[in-house]
């Protein structure tokens, strides 16, 4: 790629990627409108639910991180409605659209980082975010960073191990969700490219969110609005067992420790 310049671009509901001026497929796909964007309302009202019990009648900030055009950020509002939502989002597109909905700034998970103190937020949405990033490690440190201790973390993702990706492997067809190429679709069903460049498993999130300094409360499942209607009952009943669910719904609280992403100060060696 001429002059390999690694830019900051963003996920179709606001997160930022990393994409490269010479060739600026992924800045155009998210900032394409039409892309279409997995979490609807029925999911951000399930996750506000939690978030409410979570933090209960004291009023708090929660951050929408890639709140897109504020849809979800709107669906969850009735249920967080004591609390203080701010969106944030690397398009400026998307922040004159999400203006309708909520107060949203823009900012960025890798360096210069977030617009906000260091424990400031006391709850974090990051909602089908995650997959879509270059950098997880990077932007869940950054999350630590902005969260209070023990702030909560409502994470939400498509699952690489739900049930009918587990069939599609098997007949040796590309998993639902995943993507070899960000100008078409090859061997998967589907017909629109999102844009995910890596996908999870619940395990795995139980491993790598403790690693980034979060305790995992629970992980529950949720369907997929785009399994084909004969197959969404078997969808539902497979959200029982979040390893086989369509998509993963995380709550998961920051661990008291020292700071991390981009404003971090450097670690200290022990024994000085």
């Amino acid at each position: 790629m001429s002059g390999g310049t690694v830019r900051t671009g963003h996920r179709h509901d606001g997160t930022h990627e990393r994409t490269y001026d010479a060739e600026g497929g992924l800045r155009e796909l998210y900032e394409d409108p039409a892309t279409p964007v997995a979490s609807g309302p029925d999911r951000a009202r399930r996750q506000a639910a939690v978030l409410s019990r979570a933090l209960g009648p004291v009023p708090s900030t929660v951050l929408d991180i890639g709140c897109g055009d504020g849809t979800a950020a709107a669906a969850a509002a009735t249920a967080l409605a004591r609390h203080r939502i701010v969106g944030v989002d690397w398009s400026q597109d998307a922040l004159r659209r999400a203006a309708a909905h909520l107060s949203a700034v823009r900012g960025e998970l890798s360096s210069p980082g977030l617009p906000f103190a260091t424990g400031a937020a006391d709850a974090v949405l990051f909602s089908e975010v995650i997959e879509h990033l270059v950098d997880p490690d990077a932007a869940l440190d950054e999350l630590h960073r902005v969260l209070r201790p023990g702030g909560h973390l409502l994470l939400s993702t498509p699952n690489l191990a739900a049930w009918y990706n587990r069939l599609l492997l098997l007949c040796g067809t590309q998993p639902v969700f995943s993507e070899v190429s960000l100008r078409g679709i090859h061997g998967r069903p589907g017909s629109q490219v999102v844009g995910h460049l890596r996908l999870y498993t619940a395990r795995a999130l139980r491993s790598l969110l403790p690693a980034a300094g979060f305790r995992v409360v629970r992980i529950t499942g949720a369907p997929y609005h785009d399994v084909p209607r004969p197959f969404r009952p078997l969808d539902r009943v497979a959200c029982h067992t979040p390893s086989l669910a369509s998509i993963l719904l995380v709550h998961a609280r920051a661990v008291p420790g020292r700071e991390r992403g981009p404003h971090a100060e450097p670690a200290q060696r022990e024994g000085g």
